[in-house]
């Protein structure tokens, strides 16, 4: 089935096939006429099945020849990778349309967000925070509104962000459609569907989550304080080409890249405590190939879409087997060919046991040839949680200490102008000024009991041994 027959407008078609598609996935052959007819979709898809499109596609062209001006659609989405993405995909559809798409996230200024509501973009991809910022404003009001996709809906439930969806829902018209996407279907995400569908068309509702077609997975069996050495061992061998390695804390993921990098492998990161221009300079250098490794925590792994993208690393085995899901699925995407593999310690066992009665499938196990399994490594990969804690303590009391001595010191330089008394300007650095044969004599005024009296002019006499005025 081509995309000509969705009745798509043909300058998005151009824009698709100039984008490499040529034919629609799973999800977009059943998302895409339901969404183009202006019912409200809930759709059960995972990451890498084309879900951009799926939504994105009957957007567009619902806009199309609508008068500019005014934001038709918004799009919320849980990472500021995965707006970022959905931008540039948008963008990429509409690239012979007038249409415009604008990112609405975190960690950048508000500014340029800011000017994307006043001219009214089209379309608007948002995460729920950012949102909510600019809806304290007159500014953002989205009165045009036609269309809301909530993408990945169980993910925001992870980041707890289902009660900033709730208050984003009060700011937009209740008259719209609105496209639901989830990869899974808890409790809470049932609840939120049934409050902001209407009649949905369902796809997918009943589909056991797996991996992707066209991954190959495999488990290497390793002791904890020797996965850092057999990951360089892969590398070094050549057989990764590209390498997304997945680490369960922002810690190990400094660790790991810190270690590659040591150990010369073009290597960066991202996670949370990154900077946003440094999290998109690190996906930008993964992408055009200056990175061959990129260490992330789960805050990427819905949110990086890299073509041809070789391998997927677990370097830690996540607890929840959805998120080893997701994890793999940024490989293989778009239906092409991937490895995803999971170094398993033998105390994260149990976690591999529910990933694979998740998948229905036990993994194959692999032992690399030449590598010394029992070798201890030269340095400990993790610092323990206890030291690392008592290393902040120590570094903030260092602080402190400093911030004290420095308070005293300049307290101390301000003690001479606080003086305030005459004989202050003749002080030295460390008290009284001293003659050259002892106490230098207090100054009293004395005035002349002469023709002039009180008020006549005045003199001053020394004073020994009393202050000034003493009897």
């Amino acid at each position: 089935m081509p995309f000509s027959t969705f009745g798509l407008h043909s300058d998005l078609l151009r824009g698709v096939k100039e984008m490499g598609f040529t034919r629609p996935t799973p999800i977009q052959q059943d998302t895409i006429p339901p969404a183009m007819a202006g019912k409200d979709v809930l759709a059960c898809a995972m990451t890498g099945s084309g879900k951009t499109a799926a939504f994105g596609l009957p957007i567009l062209n619902r806009i199309m020849g609508k008068p500019r001006g005014k934001t038709r659609a918004l799009i919320v989405t849980p990472t500021r990778e995965l707006a970022a993405q959905i931008e540039e995909h948008l963008t990429a559809m509409a690239v012979h349309t007038p249409l415009s798409a604008a990112a609405v996230f975190g960690g950048v200024g508000m500014g340029p967000q800011e000017h994307a509501f006043r001219r009214g973009a089209d379309i608007i991809v948002a995460t729920p925070g950012r949102l909510l910022d600019h809806f304290r404003f007159p500014y953002a009001r989205l009165d045009a509104l036609e269309v809301l996709v909530l993408d990945e809906a169980d993910r925001m439930l992870d980041m707890g962000f289902l009660p900033d969806i709730r208050r984003v829902l009060k700011h937009l018209p209740v008259k719209r459609q609105t496209l639901f996407f989830s990869a899974t279907m808890p409790p809470p995400i049932v609840t939120l569907t049934r409050e902001m569908l209407h009649n949905p068309f369902t796809v997918n509702l009943e589909r056991v989550p797996e991996p992707a077609v066209g991954i190959t997975q495999a488990v290497y069996p390793v002791s904890q304080n020797l996965k850092a050495p057999l990951l360089l061992e892969l590398i070094k061998r050549g057989d990764f080409r590209s390498v997304l390695v997945f680490t369960r804390t922002k810690h190990r993921a400094n660790r790991l890249a810190d270690n590659l990098t040591k150990n010369g492998v073009a290597c960066e990161r991202i996670h949370g405590n990154r900077s946003q221009m440094q999290r998109t300079a690190a996906l930008a250098g993964f992408k055009d190939g200056r990175f061959k490794v990129l260490v992330a925590t789960d805050i990427a792994a819905r949110g990086i879409d890299v073509e041809a993208l070789s391998h997927v690393v677990n370097f830690d085995v996540p607890h929840v087997p959805e998120d080893y899901i997701h994890r793999v699925g940024r490989t293989a995407r778009a239906e092409l060919t991937g490895d995803a593999f999971t170094f398993v310690s033998p105390e994260e066992e149990t976690d591999l046991r529910q990933i694979e009665h998740a998948i229905a499938k036990r993994l194959p196990r692999i032992t690399v040839p030449g590598f010394d399994y029992s070798k201890a490594p030269a340095e400990k990969f993790e610092v323990p949680l206890a030291e690392r804690i008592a290393e902040i303590r120590a570094r903030k009391a260092g602080d402190r200490a400093r911030a004290k001595e420095k308070a005293e010191r300049r307290a101390r330089a301000m003690q001479p102008a606080r003086a305030g008394s005459p004989s202050a300007a003749h002080r030295g650095p460390s008290g009284p000024s001293r003659g050259p044969s002892g106490p230098r004599p207090n100054l009293s005024i004395v005035r002349p009991s002469g023709p002039s009296g009180p008020s006549g002019p005045r003199t001053v006499a020394p004073s020994y041994g009393r202050r000034p005025g003493g009897r």
